[in-house]
């Protein structure tokens, strides 16, 4: 990729990053008032792809058959990106402690790393592996899984899950959109979620429940749809089409590691909105994962562009020996 493009990619995962975490200050008051997990994401995924959905027909100008072609990979982001990561995360956090489950589930990035070498068989490069270390210890600070709880194996198993569907969204939001663009991607993603998971929902298998009571948020007693349609606009809408166009932009490793911001934005804004307290190792933390993406970053700036092989008439030309990205 060239300097310009990983430089515009940085600037939009970061984007990406602090608009998802946005969401637990505005979610919280709706879980503590009586929505489910799950019916809270239904429709937080409706809206945000309720309103992705008319720039992303003005994208396509009518090229409809490229989101036909595009069928299986919109289903993968609605099953993994959507449903599967945050089903499985608050799965998680009934049977182990928050900090513990969201230490596993964002450790997606080193998971890339490791399927990259096993299937490639090429070790990735020595900045990268330490990038990779340094972005986990500043990921335990922030988090600061609490040793409280017993560590129940199911609850490991749910968690480890969702690093996988988290991992997995890296991946489908990196590959090649094929004349899809990635806003495209995010609204048929988020509505075929939220039908999804709907109809979970309606299957009775999980907790499906909603209020329409006033909820405190910041302080202010205010409509429930306002917190709701913050979450929908900012860690939805704006949220999924920045990341998954970040994600082809810079490519699942790179944009996975930027990802791990949204644990300090996410702690940040705990502080900021909700008076939470950011203790002084959180915020080594959050400094520490930014060196960690730095050094992922700086491998990336230092790949040159690949040569092309010559490809058959109308196809696109194949950069040789691109497994920089391989997961």
């Amino acid at each position: 990729m060239s300097r310009r493009q990983l430089s515009t990619g940085l600037v939009v995962a970061v984007v990406a990053a602090a608009s998802f975490g946005v969401s637990g200050p505005f979610v919280k008051p709706l879980l503590e008032s009586g929505w489910s997990p799950v019916a809270a994401v239904t429709l937080r995924a409706l809206i945000g792809g309720l309103l992705l959905a008319p720039l992303a027909l003005v994208l396509l100008r009518g090229r409809s058959a490229a989101l036909w072609r595009a069928r299986w990979r919109v289903l993968g982001m609605a099953v993994v990106g959507v449903a599967g990561t945050q089903v499985l995360y608050f799965a998680s956090i009934e049977h182990i402690p928050v900090g513990t489950a969201i230490l596993i589930e964002y450790l997606a990035p080193l998971l890339l790393v490791a399927v990259a070498w096993a299937t490639t068989r090429r070790r990735p490069a020595g900045v990268v592996l330490v990038g990779s270390a340094v972005a986990a210890v500043g990921l335990v600070l922030v988090v600061s899984p609490s040793g409280g709880g017993s560590l129940d194996l199911v609850g490991v198993a749910f968690a480890v899950g969702a690093m996988v569907c988290c991992a997995g969204y890296f991946v489908l939001a990196a590959l090649p959109g094929d004349g899809l663009p990635p806003v495209a991607l995010a609204a048929s993603g988020l509505l075929v979620g939220a039908v999804l998971l709907g109809l979970l929902g309606l299957t009775g298998l999980v907790p499906f429940t909603a209020s329409t009571d006033p909820v405190v948020v910041l302080g202010a007693v205010v409509p429930w749809w306002q917190p709701m349609l913050v979450v929908g606009v900012v860690s939805t809408a704006v949220a999924y089409a920045t990341s998954i166009t970040a994600g082809s932009m810079l490519g699942s490793r790179l944009a996975s590691f930027v990802g791990l911001l949204e644990v300090a934005a996410a702690a940040l804004y705990a502080w900021l909105l909700l008076g939470e307290e950011l203790t002084p190792l959180q915020l080594v933390g959050g400094a520490v994962i930014v060196a960690g993406i730095v050094a992922v970053r700086s491998e990336a700036a230092a790949t040159e562009p690949a040569e092309t092989e010559p490809a058959l008439p109308g196809a696109p030309a194949v950069p040789l020996g691109d497994t920089a990205d391989a997961a």
